[in-house]
């Protein structure tokens, strides 16, 4: 794989900003959360000019709305209204460029703050988390060194031996903690959050896949205009490019989390990660329909048209 012709993993210019923030005495915004929105934007399908990320109301909304909760798991202390904060520098930093006049500025920056508090927000809901940052929390409340892969893989090893009902408590110890909020949808011991979740995991590593197939594409265009010719990859088979789009995609995960471990659980603890196929899915979906088929059945039986009925009716 000619990396650097295809380029799959963005290289983005969070060292030149936070530099830039320094030069300008302004505060400083934490590296981690500066780089995870960078790379998000550049991977979002926006126009990206000298390294830059084009910063439009829909970019901003797009990332802090959408995105980030899918991907980003704050580490421990850093406060999440740290992402909004790095559009803002970002929003600056592109004034200063030139990049926009001082209306959009003004307009960006208070869609950014209040969207980046939204975005606080979505992090802490138990009902969004993806199986990365599910397993990100429980090794941190286990105390495992998260910087340790060997470590990483016995602590999943030692929960996968652990039955059905403990690792659901032990997601549900989250809540209850107060890391995560609840939320009202039955909770880890009903079957629609493991789904929910699974479904939401599929597709966020589907789409960061397609983003870094889009932005290598764009970077091949450069070498067409040049007159170079096409990586080997790309000549006939894409077989091995869509292998490293995959594999990039779970290593990029991986800096946002814990190094490692989205492979980790795609590849060799798939069962405490489970993504339902479309089978599961519609397995699911009828047991839900049967259920309520019975439930109307009884009520029709009773002659009551729905809610509970009373003693004696």
């Amino acid at each position: 794989m000619e990396d650097e012709d295809l380029r799959l993993a963005p290289r983005t210019k969070a060292a030149d900003l936070l530099a830039w923030a320094e030069a300008q005495g302004r505060e400083p915004v934490a590296g981690a959360p500066l780089r995870a929105v960078l790379a998000l934007l550049e991977l979002g399908g926006g126009r990206v000019h000298d390294g830059w990320p084009e910063l439009t109301s829909a970019a901003v909304e797009h990332l802090l709305y959408e995105r980030l909760y899918l991907y980003v798991q704050p580490e421990p202390g850093q406060d999440p209204l740290a992402y909004g904060a790095a559009v803002r520098l970002l929003i600056d930093h592109q004034r200063a460029a030139k990049r926009l006049n001082a209306k959009r500025q003004e307009r960006l920056h208070a869609e950014a703050e209040w969207q980046g508090e939204v975005a606080a927000g979505l992090l802490r809901r138990a009902d969004l988390v993806t199986w990365p940052r599910l397993y990100t929390l429980l090794l941190r409340a286990a105390g495992v060194d998260t910087g340790d892969g060997a470590a990483v893989r016995a602590w999943l090893e030692g929960f996968r031996a652990l039955p059905e009902e403990e690792r659901s408590a032990a997601f549900s110890a989250l809540e209850e903690d107060g890391t995560l909020d609840p939320v009202d949808d039955g909770g880890w011991y009903a079957g629609a959050r493991t789904l929910a979740v699974g479904m939401a995991t599929d597709g966020a590593r589907r789409l960061l896949e397609q983003g870094l197939m889009r932005r290598s594409y764009r970077n091949l265009a450069e070498l067409t205009t040049l007159g170079r010719p096409m990586p080997d990859e790309l000549a006939g088979d894409f077989g091995a490019f869509e292998e490293a789009a995959a594999l990039a995609a779970l290593e990029l995960a991986g800096t946002w989390t814990v190094p490692g471990l989205p492979g980790l659980l795609v590849n060799e603890f798939p069962e405490l990660a489970p993504e339902p196929g479309q089978a599961e899915i519609d397995a699911y979906l009828a047991g839900l329909e049967q259920a309520d088929g019975s439930e109307d059945g009884h009520e029709q039986e009773d002659g009551h048209a729905g809610g509970p009925v009373g003693p004696g009716e």
